[in-house]
């Protein structure tokens, strides 16, 4: 029997091409591809400034792709810079695109800061996404400090504890899109 591979949108918080967090994200859709689909949406900057006025009908084209991308996944993953001790605004402005849907309720998501520190934002991730209604699995949230170090400009990742770390986030992800509460169509 054929293995059906889980459909992923992984999501950078960063615009820099070649970015620890893009390498990260390349690292996991090679090392996974054969359980995961795992797809960069690389097109957040794209995203207007939330204004809660535009969101109505009529929504700006790259808004509707954003969202209809996050609501066909099996799963989301995140992967973000710390700037200013916070999230970097491209992607907090992504997620507030979101507030008045419930695209992200009950969605299996799992996070990762890789930073110079990361601290801040990885609570501040971490809130957010609850605040959506995510379902983030138990060991489905990493804070790699010191990313720099821990995956090398070819994708690689020397650290044996950051791979197994984001072997364990990956496995945990998995097990939440397996236990994915069914979808109730009630009409």
């Amino acid at each position: 029997m054929a293995i059906i591979r889980k459909k992923i949108i992984a999501v950078s918080g960063s615009l820099r091409s070649n970015s620890v967090n893009e390498l990260l994200l390349s690292y996991l859709a090679e090392h996974y591809q054969e359980s995961l689909d795992i797809q960069l949406y690389n097109r957040i900057a794209e995203l207007p400034h939330f204004n809660p006025d535009l969101d109505t009908e009529n929504l700006p084209v790259s808004v509707r792709e954003f969202r209809e991308a996050i609501e066909a996944a099996d799963g989301i993953i995140i992967c973000t810079p710390e700037y200013v001790f916070s999230l970097p605004g491209v992607l907090k402005n992504a997620l507030e695109w979101t507030v008045s849907t419930t695209i992200f309720s009950g969605k299996p998501v799992a996070l990762i800061v890789a930073s110079g520190q990361g601290e801040k934002a990885y609570e501040a991730l971490i809130l957010i996404m609850n605040t959506l209604g995510a379902r983030i699995g138990e060991h489905a949230k990493l804070l790699i400090s010191g990313a720099r170090s821990k995956i090398n400009r070819q994708g690689n990742i020397p650290d044996e504890f950051t791979a197994k770390e984001l072997d364990t986030l990956i496995q945990s992800l998995l097990e939440t899109i397996k236990d994915k509460p069914p979808v109730l169509n009630l009409v």
